[in-house]
């Protein structure tokens, strides 16, 4: 069986042998909204929540807007345009307008990135930053959750007189959906804050996971952080498995995030009858393969559709390498699954250990394979021993002895899948 898989920018076929029980998962997606433009400016002028974005400008002179960087398929050049015309109509110069990358801890936008985020026009004619979370004295302290986490946000969005985010709400592998307060913390907030809400505590957590909002603590700290931050207005988006704009959520940040949330569980969930025996999954390409670090996402996908003991193999192009610095320092010194979880347990949290901590947890679990060219086997510690250079001998890996009848599901969208398996009768 033939299947083409998001891979880079030009995506990779896989062949898995004709023998193998295969199923391609995908998540089921509202359809792509006929007038984008129109539910904008409904959005826009009728909010969830609040008064209409042109009321909530009135009188103010300064307005941060939060927006995802290249990591991120949000529509930016489409969400930004009929926002900055009411901030115009309202009265707020174009100077009194600063648009922030909600980083978190990635690296600057490029200037070619810059045109693709936001559009040449745009990037051209307002004032754009990156977000730069290692900047200590460029975030100001706003206190501490009763959680004990120091809240330090850039202080370029807390000066503004109005604060706005604009995001893309998809299921997340901590935080249960992104989109909405993620956009504050960890998009804006300082490496001490990231850390803070990356530390085991929260990482372990079970309920922190795709999908789960309600008692989920990570969501419930970055609520009261985005607060703290006078979070004021979301515009989130939905999108297709196309990218292109299903659903428009717009005005205050709990209750537009809510209804967005709400709108992508009951029009995208996939339900399979069994769990699968091995998956192969991707990380959605570019530019959410770009990194090793961004490529955890495919194979927390695919654990939800998974029995317990089996096989995920990911597949990511990684074209950028490992990711950070300090992320490809601790992926080189790997030391397997058990060791690693015992070593950070109790530990000065480090930038980026978190993902590391999160494929230790998964690799208790099932047994993970990669397929991640851009990475050398010789800088992923002891994951390397399962690293492939050949996509080939990969594939041919995951199935080997697998029983008769063995069920191999196909995820070529990774990430952007949503599904769940009935669990077996024992």
């Amino acid at each position: 069986m033939r299947t083409r898989f998001a891979f880079g920018k030009h995506g990779i076929e896989v062949t898995v042998p004709d023998e193998i029980r295969c199923e391609v998962v995908r998540s089921r997606a509202a359809r792509a909204l006929e007038d984008a433009a129109g539910a904008l400016d409904a959005a826009l002028d009728g909010p969830m929540g609040c008064e209409p974005l042109a009321l909530l400008a009135a009188g103010k002179h300064t307005a941060a807007i939060a927006v995802c960087d290249i990591t991120r398929p949000a529509p930016n050049r489409l969400t930004l345009p009929p926002l900055l015309k009411r901030l115009d109509e309202a009265g707020i110069p174009v100077e009194g307008i600063t648009i922030l990358i909600a980083t978190g801890l990635h690296r600057a936008a490029t200037r070619e990135e810059l045109d693709a985020i936001l559009g040449p026009e745009i990037a051209a004619k307002y004032r754009v930053a990156s977000h730069d979370a290692r900047d200590f004295a460029a975030h100001r302290a706003l206190g501490i959750t009763r959680r004990e986490t120091p809240v330090y946000i850039d202080e370029r969005f807390v000066a503004a007189d109005l604060h706005i985010t604009l995001g893309l709400v998809e299921p997340h592998l901590m935080l249960g959906f992104s989109g909405g307060r993620k956009m504050i913390a960890p998009g804006l907030a300082s490496q001490e804050t990231i850390k803070a809400v990356h530390a085991p505590r929260f990482v372990r957590e079970p309920l922190a996971a795709e999908g789960s909002i309600a008692d989920n603590p990570v969501h419930d700290e970055l609520v009261k952080i985005a607060a703290m931050a006078r979070h004021d207005f979301i515009l989130d988006v939905t999108l297709t498995r196309e990218r292109k704009i299903s659903g428009v959520f717009a005005g205050h940040p709990l209750k537009a995030h809510a209804a967005a949330v709400e709108f992508y569980e009951r029009t995208s969930l996939t339900w399979l009858d069994e769990p699968a025996d091995a998956a192969i999954a991707c990380a959605a390409g570019y530019p959410l393969d770009l990194t090793f670090y961004q490529c955890l996402k495919g194979l927390s996908a695919a654990q939800h559709i998974v029995k317990p003991g089996g096989r995920i193999l990911l597949l990511g192009e990684c074209a950028e390498g490992a990711g950070s610095a300090e992320y490809a320092r601790q992926l080189k010194s790997y030391p397997g699954h058990a060791r690693f979880l015992e070593s950070v347990r109790d530990a000065e949290v480090k930038i980026d250990q978190w993902q590391l901590e999160q494929i230790a947890l998964l690799g208790l679990r099932y047994e993970l394979q990669f397929y991640t060219p851009g990475v050398a086997k010789d800088g992923m510690g002891s994951l390397g021993a399962m690293a492939f250079g050949d996509l080939d001998e990969a594939v041919a890996a995951l199935v080997e002895g697998l029983a008769p009848g063995a069920r191999v599901a196909l995820l070529p969208d990774g990430p952007y899948t949503y599904a769940r398996a009935i669990p077996a009768l024992a």
